[in-house]
C-alpha cells in the first residue's frame, strides 16, 4: 500500500544526532530500508521534519522503520495511506450512485 510517512524530530536529539553522524547514517539506512517514490526534508513548527511516500507491502515492516527514528531522534511520526491520482480515479470509477 502506497503510505506516507511524516516525521518531526526532537530539537535536542536532533540536534546531537547530527552532531554524532547519526542523523545521516539514520537517513542512509532508512532509505534503503523504505525505497521511497518521494522524500522531501523540511522544518514545520520550527522542527526537523521529513516526509517520505513508499510502499508497505507489510505493515509488520512499522516497528522496523519506525523504532530507529523513536530511539534516535525522538521523532513523532505519522503514517497515513495514500493514492495517486490514478488509483482516485480508478477508486471513483467503480463509485455506484444511489437514486
Amino acid at each position: 500500500m502506497r503510505t506516507m510517512m511524516r516525521v518531526h524530530m526532537d530539537t535536542r536529539a536532533g540536534n546531537e544526532a547530527a552532531r554524532s553522524g547519526a542523523l545521516a547514517k539514520g537517513m542512509d539506512a532508512l532509505m534503503n530500508e523504505i525505497h521511497p517514490e518521494a522524500s522531501y526534508f523540511f522544518l514545520d513548527g520550527g522542527r526537523r521534519s521529513a516526509m517520505f511516500v513508499f510502499d508497505l507491502a507489510d505493515p509488520s515492516r512499522l516497528p522496523i522503520i519506525a523504532e530507529p527514528l523513536f530511539g534516535v531522534m525522538n521523532a513523532e511520526i505519522e503514517f497515513t495511506p495514500v493514492m495517486s491520482l490514478e488509483d482516485l480515479q480508478k477508486g471513483l470509477s467503480q463509485l455506484t450512485t444511489a437514486p
